[in-house]
C-alpha cells in the first residue's frame, strides 16, 4: 500500500465535506439548496408537469395524516351501486342534501342519490340539450346556489363550442328545473376533448381538458358570464404535455368551501389550492390513489362535509352497475 495513503484519504473525506455544505445538504436532509422544505406530496401527480420558470412558488401546505393508515386521506366506503338510470354517470356535484349526478348521453335529466346510492329523485333540466354531458359541480349564482351542468365532452376534438347549463338547485320532489342558462364558448387554441368542470367560490367557472386529444390544461369563462353567447375562454395553465396514457386523463373536477380544487383520474386524485390553478403557479398536489376502490371507470367526483370526498365511476358492461365510494381526507382550510 503507497505510504501517502492516509493523506489521499483525508483529502477525500473534506472533498466530500465540502460538497455536502456547498449543496446545503439538499440529497441528506429533503430540503431544497436555499433552505426550505420541500412540498410534501402523495406522489407526483401525472396531471402536475413543470410550471413556467418565473412563476411564484407558493408556501408548502402543512398536511396531518390519517392517524389509522397514516395516508393524506382513507376509505370510508367503495362499490355502492348506483341506480340503473344513471349506468353511465360521468359527474356529481352536492346540493339540497343529496348527490346529483347524470349520464354522458340520452336525455337532459339529473338524477338525485343519498349518500347510499339510493334514487331520490330525477329532474329534467328545462331548455338543455345533451351533445356530451361530461360533469356537474356546485356554486354561487345570482340566485343563491346552483347546478353547472357541462356539455363539454368532444372525442373528436371537433366541436366548435362547449356549453354549461345552470339551474338552480332543484327542491325535493321538483320533476324539472326552471329553464336553464346556457353559456357557450370556445377554446382560445382549438378544439378541446374534456371532462372536468368546477366553479370556485367567487364564481368562477373552469374546465380542464382530458389529455388526450390535446395538453392537460386549465382553462376559464370570462368572468361577466352571458347567456346565449358565445365567449372566448381563458387558457390559463397547461399541467400536462399532451399524448398521456388513459390512466392519468382528467376525467372529473371539483372545486371545495376551504379552498381546494379535486382532479381526478382512473387511477387517482389530485388535489390542488384553488388559487394556485387560478393564477398559474407552480405548486405540486396532494395526490392520494384510487386503485384500492376498484372502479369500472372512475369519472365523478365531489367535495362533501368534513373532508369527504365522492367518486363516482361508470358501469363498464351492462351488468355492472355505477358505483359510489367515499373517502375521508385531512385536507387543511387554506385562509386567504
Amino acid at each position: 500500500m503507497p505510504s501517502d495513503f492516509p493523506l489521499f484519504r483525508s483529502l477525500l473525506v473534506l472533498c466530500l465535506f465540502m460538497v455536502v455544505v456547498g449543496t446545503g445538504g439538499s440529497w441528506i436532509t429533503g430540503h431544497d439548496t436555499s433552505g426550505r422544505r420541500t412540498q410534501e406530496v402523495e406522489g407526483k401527480s401525472a396531471a402536475a408537469s413543470a410550471a413556467p420558470a418565473n412563476a411564484v412558488r407558493p408556501r408548502a401546505v402543512a398536511v396531518q395524516r390519517d392517524s389509522r393508515t397514516g395516508q393524506l386521506c382513507r376509505v370510508d366506503t367503495a362499490g355502492v351501486a348506483l341506480p340503473a338510470t344513471v349506468h353511465e354517470s360521468s359527474g356529481v356535484a352536492p346540493g339540497g342534501g343529496v348527490l346529483w349526478t347524470h349520464n354522458d348521453s340520452g336525455d337532459p335529466v339529473l338524477v338525485a342519490v343519498g349518500m347510499d346510492g339510493a334514487q331520490r329523485g330525477a329532474v329534467r333540466v328545462t331548455g338543455a340539450a345533451v351533445q356530451d354531458w361530461e360533469d356537474v359541480a356546485e356554486g354561487p349564482c345570482p340566485g343563491g346556489r346552483c347546478l353547472y351542468v357541462g356539455d363539454i365532452g368532444d372525442n373528436q376534438a371537433a366541436r366548435p363550442r362547449i356549453t354549461v347549463y345552470r339551474v338552480p338547485v332543484p327542491a325535493p320532489g321538483e320533476a324539472a328545473t326552471r329553464p336553464a342558462e346556457a353559456f357557450h364558448a370556445a377554446y382560445p387554441d382549438g378544439s378541446q376533448d374534456a371532462e372536468a368542470l368546477f366553479v370556485t367560490g367567487d364564481g368562477g367557472v373552469f374546465v380542464v381538458s382530458k389529455g388526450e386529444t390535446g395538453p392537460i390544461a386549465v382553462y376559464r369563462f370570462p368572468r361577466e358570464m352571458r347567456a346565449g353567447a358565445v365567449s372566448r375562454l381563458e387558457r390559463v395553465r397547461e399541467l400536462a404535455p399532451a399524448q398521456r396514457k388513459r390512466s392519468d386523463r382528467i376525467t372529473g373536477a371539483a372545486a371545495s368551501a376551504e379552498g381546494w380544487v379535486a382532479l381526478r383520474t382512473l387511477r387517482s386524485v389530485s388535489f390542488y389550492r384553488a388559487g394556485d390553478l387560478a393564477s398559474g403557479s407552480a405548486a405540486e398536489p396532494l395526490r392520494f390513489d384510487l386503485e384500492p376502490l376498484k372502479e369500472g371507470q372512475g369519472e365523478g367526483v365531489a367535495f362533501g362535509e368534513g373532508g369527504v370526498v365522492h367518486l363516482t365511476s361508470e358501469g363498464v358492461k351492462k351488468k355492472d352497475p355505477a358505483t359510489l365510494a367515499r373517502i375521508v381526507c385531512n385536507l387543511p382550510r387554506i385562509l386567504p
